[in-house]
């Protein structure tokens, strides 16, 4: 039985994360929005090229060709444009083969008030202010940065990569590093290393990608030659002693990663490029302004300590 709504994993993505639309962007900022809502029904049928998100979407909504009968995932589509203008980003999810039926136009309001509602556990947008916006109401969100579009087609594999604090987990031990430095850290990490973390803005989802992973085991031991197509890394900052309050937090919440590195500092780039996710989400800029070359696919989630504006 196919899961409902409430039971998916339901990803809520906006046309200027699943499309370029830097063109018609141009158009709507030079010209105001008649002239943009011309230049997109004179458009209508040109096909929008891939945005960033794109690889990450469509590898995403696969899940439901492997399991047809669960179809445990779901894509939501959230405008900004008037039903009118999104004609064209509709065609152009219909021309590439994307399974998204659900949409919302919100005729040049934000869309993100009306994210419980579809059950979202993560909702990715190239507009800042959106996600800013998101993330203040607790809702999960992240802004996609721009970066060259990759999407090897022969590659169906779908591979995750998050960063842990502020991430999956709460802020609560990067604010005791950012106010009391690395040995305040460690020993708070140290003391507490039994208690679990608070979830943090995208542990829901990853909860739930976790799920497919017993998915993928349960049919692997039916067939012996599955062949798993979703993978999920953690790239954290920290080293021990400060790695076991992470395999704590997981294992509370009774789900692991496939891959996981405690990388006490080093550049995140270095395992970034082997790995070489579809997309990848960290709180703080800095980590994701150094991945190697601009192909692999950042998503800045604004959320706690690391995005506080210093007090004047």
């Amino acid at each position: 039985m196919a899961f409902q709504i409430e039971h998916k994993l339901v990803i809520g993505v906006a046309s200027s994360a699943l499309f370029d639309l830097s063109a018609s962007h141009q158009v709507y900022l030079d010209s105001g929005p008649e002239e943009y809502r011309k230049y997109q029904e004179a458009h209508i049928d040109e096909i929008l090229p891939r945005g960033v998100a794109f690889p990450f979407i469509r590898r995403f909504l696969n899940i439901n060709r492997h399991f047809p009968r669960q179809a445990p995932v779901e894509v939501v589509l959230f405008s900004r444009n008037s039903p009118e203008t999104g004609l064209r980003v509709m065609r152009s999810i219909a021309h590439y083969g994307l399974d998204i039926t659900r949409a919302s136009f919100m005729s040049g309001k934000s869309p993100y008030a009306y994210l419980p509602a579809f059950n979202v556990s993560l909702f990715l947008s190239a507009n800042e202010e959106d996600v800013k916006n998101a993330i203040a109401a607790d809702y999960p969100a992240g802004l996609v940065l721009p970066s060259q579009i990759v999407d090897d087609e022969a590659d169906e594999e779908l591979r995750v990569a998050f960063d842990f604090d502020g991430v999956i987990a709460d802020d609560e031990s990067e604010l005791v590093f950012k106010r009391d430095g690395i040995d305040e850290f460690h020993a708070h990490e140290t003391l507490h290393m039994a208690r679990p973390h608070q979830p943090g803005p995208l542990a829901d989802m990853f909860q739930k990608l976790a799920l497919m992973q017993r998915m993928q085991e349960r049919e692997q031991r039916r067939d012996p030659a599955y062949k798993k197509i979703v993978r999920i890394a953690i790239i954290t900052a920290r080293s021990a002693p400060a790695h076991e309050r992470v395999v704590t937090t997981l294992k509370s919440w009774g789900v692991s990663a496939d891959e996981t590195f405690f990388l006490g500092g080093m550049d995140k780039a270095r395992v970034l490029s082997v790995f070489r996710p579809h997309i990848f989400f960290d709180d703080q800029l800095t980590h994701l302004k150094s991945a190697p070359g601009g192909t692999i696919p950042m998503v800045h989630v604004p959320f706690g300590i690391a995005n506080r504006r210093p007090a004047a």
